[in-house]
């Protein structure tokens, strides 16, 4: 056994390290030689990609500067952001009702807010917007009211994205209060405060961390979005260059002038959600 023993390198070195030594221990970060290459790959395939649109002369984009502060496309972007804000401040509001009827503990509102949710969520936003364009030939007159021509393309546009976004924020602001914990409503009932008062005092300022993701999704999404209403002739930032484009044919730079506006808008709208939600998740340490 003692001579196994002694046969086995010490734990330690028999004297201490010299300072020429030192280079010995140094810790060598792994070489990623993998990651680096392809890294390297992907910049080389967009710098190619980014040329040959760039250089790619069946892009025009001599006409998308002329055009892309013109008058009329002005006027559609202008139109496309009232429509976006209008559609979300009201389906926010009819979402949040809906969220509450969802959360009662009446069974019969319940069921209500369920029925609505799953009604507008279950059928597409075109379907829904060509029956309220065509709602004179359904119901021709409403409490004696003519409705044939009552609501205009923009009307309707704006009563179906309205309706068909109240179903998404209904979820959204539902799963929101949800994640409120249940010892805080305890403790604003203990105080006396009465249910409303409990929901827009207590619940929804703890709720808009976890609402204000989904809800800055769904504020990109209908920017996008409204582009649909295009369908009615709604004069929108879309159908204002399909306008331009059906008298000129110059098809690829007018649909890019769209393109780029809405990448600029939902850029602005991205940076605009950071900030949001950085100042709903103050003191939560998640504030980045």
């Amino acid at each position: 056994m003692s001579a196994q023993t002694d046969t086995l390198p010490p734990a330690f070195p028999a004297e201490p390290l010299k300072d020429n030594d030192a280079d010995r221990l140094r810790i060598v970060p792994a070489r990623r030689t993998g990651q680096w290459t392809a890294a390297v790959a992907v910049i080389i395939l967009l710098a190619l990609a980014l040329n040959s649109v760039i250089r790619n002369d069946a892009f025009q984009w001599d006409v998308v500067g002329d055009y892309f502060t013109t008058t009329a496309v002005l006027r559609g972007l202008g139109l496309t952001l009232w429509l976006t804000a209008l559609v979300m401040v009201l389906g926010f509001a009819l979402g949040t009702l809906l969220a509450v009827l969802r959360l009662s503990a009446n069974r019969v509102l319940q069921a209500v807010g369920w029925g609505y949710v799953w009604l507008f969520r279950s059928t597409p936003i075109l379907v829904q917007l060509l029956f309220w364009f065509n709602i004179g030939a359904l119901y021709p007159e409403i409490l004696g009211v003519r409705t044939v021509n009552l609501l205009g393309p923009v009307t309707v546009a704006v009563i179906g994205l309205t309706l068909h976004e109240a179903a998404y924020a209904a979820e959204v602001v539902r799963g929101g209060i949800l994640s409120v914990e249940r010892g805080q409503l305890e403790a604003a009932q203990s105080l006396g405060l009465g249910p409303w008062r409990r929901l827009y005092r207590i619940v929804l300022p703890q709720a808009m961390r976890s609402i204000v993701p989904p809800a800055g999704n769904m504020l990109i999404g209908t920017l996008k979005g409204t582009s649909i209403v295009s369908i009615i002739a709604v004069q929108d930032l879309l159908y204002s260059v399909q306008l331009v484009y059906h008298r000129t044919y110059q098809v690829i730079p007018l649909l890019l002038v769209a393109t780029l506006w809405y990448v600029v808008v939902t850029s602005l709208l991205s940076i605009g959600q950071h900030y949001v939600e950085r100042y709903y998740a103050r003191g939560t340490g998640d504030a980045r």
